[in-house]
């Protein structure tokens, strides 16, 4: 376990903002880090429980409490047979992108397309972290989690976790530590059936086919890095959380709205918003056409501080000197056009803590 003070918390995190963290330890095992959060707990003092830094964005103030850093280690198959697929038990602090590389060797399938995406495992099943059609609530068996309140570890079923999209109980409340993640993956050569129609036609099949692991992977890999989606220290497009907002989830009345808004705003002739149901009752429609449409070109915020990615509109990225305020001024005002426009209020995905949109 090792202690720092007045640790910057902006080289901890993929947007590379935030102030120093009064206090820090890093916890190299399970039982460090209940030990570390049971002790802030007992004092009661301000807790922030931090690993890859990938989707968090703290106030250039900084943290005043401590922060716990969790750089655990270790997969362990659990079992692998070719009727029950390969168990697999991730530490919260493994890197997310290196365990989807070695599931991808092993013949482990079901993670293939969430390759590249930054950030610990532990944080995995705190996001439902999903891409090109695939969520680790497809394969997450279960999660095993330091309880906070109950001052026990506790193991929960899939079931136990409320997966919605980019949603679990674990992000709506800070009563729940993650230890390690337990995935179910099946033993084949095969990725999973490819789903989204941009990586069909990379991958020179139709969607709902099977291609090889390694072949899957490179191919999203090749997407991300398109986007400024696979991290690049020289490149400031991947200076940032990824997708900044959320796909919004809109009634069939409100989606409705938008397209007569839409029709109001581009003319009668303009292509309609994208609308996928989302099988209860809603529709997904797509923030980037949103903040598109709404007037915000990629790079929009160049030259300065902080500014869209000049790949992908739904990331809002650091140029190298920005602040967490340049950063939240520019969301808020993408926020701010995208709802003038539409009437839809996107919702951020990063965790903002001491900073509010």
């Amino acid at each position: 376990m090792q202690e720092l003070f007045a640790e910057p918390l902006a080289g901890h995190t993929t947007m590379r903002v935030g102030g120093p963290a009064a206090r820090m330890v890093v916890v190299s095992t399970a039982d460090e880090l209940v030990d570390a959060v049971r002790e802030v707990d007992d004092a009661d003092e301000p807790l922030l429980v931090l690993a890859g830094g990938s989707n968090l964005v703290v106030a250039d103030e900084g943290f005043e409490g401590t922060v716990v850093k969790v750089a655990t280690t270790g997969v362990s198959v659990d079992s692998a047979d070719l009727c029950g697929g390969a168990n697999v038990t991730v530490a919260a602090g493994e890197d997310w992108d290196g365990f989807v590389t070695r599931a991808v060797e092993e013949g482990w399938s079901g993670v293939e397309a969430l390759s590249g995406i930054p950030g610990s495992t532990g944080a995995t099943p705190v996001q439902n972290v999903g891409a090109y059609g695939q969520e680790v609530a497809q394969t997450i068996a279960r999660v095993r989690v330091w309880d906070r309140m109950e001052q026990r570890v506790r193991t929960m079923a899939a079931s136990d976790c409320g997966f919605t999209y980019r949603h679990s109980v674990f992000k709506s409340t800070d009563r729940y530590v993650v230890i390690d993640v337990m995935f179910q993956l099946v033993l084949q050569s095969l990725s999973q059936p490819v789903r989204y129609a941009d990586l069909a036609t990379q991958l020179g099949v139709e969607v709902g086919e099977r291609v090889p692991l390694a072949d899957a992977r490179e191919a999203v890999l090749a997407q991300r890095r398109r986007r400024g989606m696979v991290l690049d220290a020289e490149d400031h497009d991947t200076w940032s959380c990824g997708s900044f907002f959320t796909n919004p989830i809109l009634s069939e009345a409100d989606f409705e709205a938008l397209r007569t808004r839409v029709g109001e705003r581009l003319g009668p002739d303009a292509a309609p918003p994208p609308g996928f149901p989302d099988g209860s009752g809603h529709v997904k429609s797509s923030a980037a056409w949103l903040i598109e449409r709404a007037g915000f070109t990629k790079g929009f915020g160049l030259p300065g501080p902080a500014s869209l990615s000049t790949k992908h509109t739904l990331a809002v990225t650091n140029r190298g000197s920005a602040t967490t305020d340049d950063v939240i001024d520019l969301a808020r005002r993408v926020r701010a056009g995208v709802e003038e426009a539409f009437g839809v209020r996107l919702v951020n995905e990063p965790v903002l803590v001491g900073a509010t949109l």
